[in-house]
This record gives C-alpha cells, structure tokens and sequence, in this order.
C-alpha cells in the first residue's frame, strides 16, 4: 500500500510545518544566548551552565525532530513506505512532546517561565500534538494499492525491504541499544532512589527540566521501547521497521554525540585509566551509540532487496508486483484456487476493483 499524490503532498506539507514549529524554538534559544558555542554548552547539560539552564527551552530532541521531519517529508513525496514513515514520525513526535502538557502547568516546573512564555510553549504543543495526528490520519486515509501509483519499478525500489543481513545487523544494533539504555535507568533508579526516579521518568521537582524537552526517563523509556519494537521488526523484516529505525538511529545519533561532547569536553578519553569504571562505561556507551547510529542510518537507507517480476510459478497468473516495502507480490493461490485446489490456474485476471477516490 502507497499514498495518493494529494495524501503524499499532505503530510510533506504537515512536515514542513511541524519543522517549522520546532525550528523556531531552537532560533528562539540561539537568539537569547551569546553565541554558536555558548548555545551548544548550554543545549548539551554542560553543568558549568547548570544555573543558566533557565535560558532555554529546547533540548538537543528538538534538532532530531528537524531532522526526522526533513527526512519524512522528502519521504512522503519520494518513496513508497511514505506511508510507514508518517506514522513512525507521528509516534515518535506523540511520544516526546505528550509531557509537556503537564511540564508546562506544573507548579513544580524547574525553569518558572513567564506566563507569555508558558501560553507560547503550551498553544506549539498542542500544535504539534495536532498536527502529528493529522499524519497519522494522512497515512491512514490516504492510501492505495502500489500498482496504482503509476510511477513503475524504479519508484518501488527505494522501499524493498531490507536484505537479510542488514535486517539482522541493525535489528541487533537496535535491541542492544535498548539494552544498554535499560540499564544505565536501573543503574540510576538504584543510585537516586525510587522518588527521583520516578521524578526522572514524569517530571517533578527534584530533577533539572527544560520547557519543552521530555523528561529524561520518560525518553530512555520511549526509546527502549520503539527500539524493541523496530528491532524485533526488523528481525521479522517487517514493512514498518525501516521508518522507525531510521527515526530511533537520529535519537541515537544525538545521545551519543552529547554524550562525546561531555567526554572530550572533560578530558576522560585522555585519563581513562584513572576515571572510575563507571566514567570508563559512561565513555564506552557514548562512542557505542555515536558509531551505532551512524552505523545504522547506512544500513537503512542501503537499497534492499526486491522481488524479480518473473519469479512465479510457469503457467501461473503474475498479479503487479510490489505492494510496499516488506510486502511480496501476491502467489497464485492467494485469495484465488491454485493447482492443489483442483480448479487449475485461473482463466484470467480478476475483476478490477473500483479507485479509491484520489484526494
């Protein structure tokens, strides 16, 4: 299943405008700092910058939800698992921005923005909130059968699902990932105890909390669990895993790449036999989830494989090939009697089925 035109040019549209939104906070957060690089101390928890954290509103999540955006609006005009990569969007972008709906009326809320800066922050949310169910709705209503799409097997190729190894490798990448973010959480519940804990997983007072940026447990947990998901999908070479993959290889890409800055910036790759093991896997995991995202952005946009038209049966009927991404083209037994059926291979093609209406 594909995307109409009108569905396809919808949510590039909703993507465009949702980067936008996001966008603006960052220029917002760029503009009230003294430049490029006291911007990025800031972004990235340097704890120099602990007591002017108040400045800003986003976090470095915001940049991946540009880049996500950018991404699946070129997708929804481009590719055929437009579809899948809509909703792996919208799932992610529901899943980090659903906190701010109480972070941003809590009395306990660390930063204490003005109430100008709380209406603009809660109105965006409820925006975003909005407009990733308008993707969902996009994929949802707006689909069609591939063969329908007009644009030929060249169109298709891009969404083969992925070979093999690749499925297996960044499956694997993905469960490990969850893994080891599950427990550097059980590490830090153990370490801080169950009332900060669960401050660190909804919010509260006894933990530092930007405006806009999830919770910090709150996004361990969402990752873990859609990297479950995509791993175990991609294990299975499921149509959607590719899309989510993708979006959880830029989340894993951001982790890693703050967590190297923190490294480098206090100097424990130069001293790392005499940092405590902790700071020694802290190291580790940092540079793990650099090279594991970058690693695994490759292997998802590496071209997958794609079923030959002409490897059905002799004498059977060939329906179109290329249902979406994941999705083999239809045998001669599926929905039709075949030779074990006793009725022989079909005369002729099926009756066509009326278009669904074109937006």
């Amino acid at each position: 299943m594909t995307l109409t035109r009108g569905a396809r040019i919808t949510g590039a549209a909703l993507c465009g405008v949702l980067a936008l939104i996001t966008g603006a906070w960052i220029a917002r957060d760029m503009s009230v700092t003294g430049g490029l690089a006291d911007f990025w101390a800031q972004w990235s928890y340097d704890t120099r910058y602990h007591m002017r954290m108040s400045v800003l509103v986003s976090s470095p999540v915001d940049a991946v939800l540009v880049a996500v955006y950018a991404g699946t609006a070129v997708a929804a005009l481009r590719s055929s698992a437009a579809a899948a990569a809509l909703i792996a969007t919208a799932v992610f972008t529901l899943a980090v921005r659903l906190p701010s709906l109480w972070v941003l009326t809590a009395s306990w809320a660390y930063l204490q923005p003005t109430e100008s800066l709380r209406a603009r922050g809660l109105l965006s949310t409820f925006a975003v909130l909005g407009l990733a169910v308008g993707l969902v709705i996009t994929a949802l209503a707006g689909g069609r059968p591939a063969e329908a799409d007009g644009r030929g097997a060249g169109f298709r190729a891009g969404a083969a699902r992925p070979t093999t190894a690749v499925a297996w490798l960044a499956g694997a990448l993905l469960l490990l990932d969850a893994t080891v973010v599950t427990a550097w959480q059980i590490r830090f519940g153990y370490q801080v105890g169950p009332a900060v804990f669960v401050d660190n997983l909804v919010g509260g007072e006894r933990v530092a909390q930007r405006l806009l940026a999830p919770p910090a447990g709150w996004l361990a947990a969402t990752v873990v669990i859609l990297c479950v998901t995509a791993g175990i999908g991609l294990l299975a070479r499921a149509a959607f895993s590719r899309p989510l993959g993708l979006v959880l290889a830029a989340v894993v890409v951001m982790a890693g790449a703050v967590g190297v800055d923190t490294v480098l910036r206090y100097r424990l790759l130069e001293n790392f036999e005499l940092v405590s093991l902790e700071r020694q896997l802290i190291t580790v995991t940092s540079f793990f989830e650099l090279i594991a995202g970058a690693a695994l952005i490759v292997l998802l946009l590496m071209r997958g494989e794609s079923r030959p038209a002409d490897d059905s049966p002799p004498g059977a009927h060939r329906f179109p090939a290329g249902y979406g991404y994941g999705y083999p083209p239809a045998g001669p037994a599926y929905g039709y009697p075949g030779p074990s059926g006793g009725h022989g291979p079909p005369q002729g093609p099926p009756p066509p089925s009326s278009p669904p209406p074109n937006w």
